[in-house]
């Protein structure tokens, strides 16, 4: 597996991003994601069934631009993957969006794509098909993200936060492990929970 060989200082500091930062108001994610017209790794016949969370009161989600040949790459899938166990999926859900704009780290097909995910780190959480995150190509999804936050994706594994509102509220670089953000993550999905059984 092919090393990142980029210097930390490409990365933009990453930070935690509080919803008023944002503004109140702000379009929900979804809007921005009803251009993703290829279908889903994981076999759905719709990406709205993966993409509705994200619009609906229901779920929080973590974004990430993922690569397969990348030195962040063990270390993120494991720790997405165990977020997923922990948290997912009626509260919390990864949404993985591969990648190669940097380093060329993702190469592969779709498939092949899933295949090393699955039988590596038997991921369960949705994977899209691969899209550009960054530059005039940037998939609407990814520009919204970063429109939004502030914070453009400047290698793989870029984690984004957003809201069952469809708020982003966190933005880290790959040099941010999954596990420093989890107690910021596990504590939205709390609340959600809670606001679930107020409204019962």
């Amino acid at each position: 597996m092919a090393p990142c060989t980029v210097k930390p200082e490409t990365f933009a500091a990453g930070a935690d991003l509080p919803p008023s930062d944002f503004g109140k108001r702000g379009p929900v994610l979804s809007q921005r994601l009803d251009a993703l017209a290829q279908p889903l790794i994981h076999g759905c016949k719709s990406n709205r069934s993966i993409l509705r969370p994200l619009s609906l009161p229901s779920s929080v989600s973590l974004v990430v631009n993922v690569a397969s040949q990348c030195g962040f790459t063990d270390q993120h899938y494991r720790d997405l993957q165990q977020l997923q166990r922990d948290l997912g999926p009626h509260h919390f859900n990864v949404l993985a969006f591969p990648c190669n704009q940097f380093g060329q780290q993702e190469p592969d097909s779709n498939k092949e794509i899933e295949s090393f995910a699955r039988r590596t780190y038997s991921v369960s959480f949705p994977m899209f098909s691969k899209i550009s995150v960054t530059g005039a190509g940037a998939h609407p999804a990814f520009k919204y993200l970063t429109q939004t936050s502030g914070k453009d994706p400047t290698w793989n594994f870029w984690k984004y936060l957003v809201a069952p509102d469809g708020k982003v509220v966190g933005a880290w670089d790959p040099t941010v492990s999954v596990e420093e953000i989890r107690p910021q993550i596990t504590a939205l999905v709390r609340k959600l929970i809670l606001k679930k059984r107020e409204d019962l």
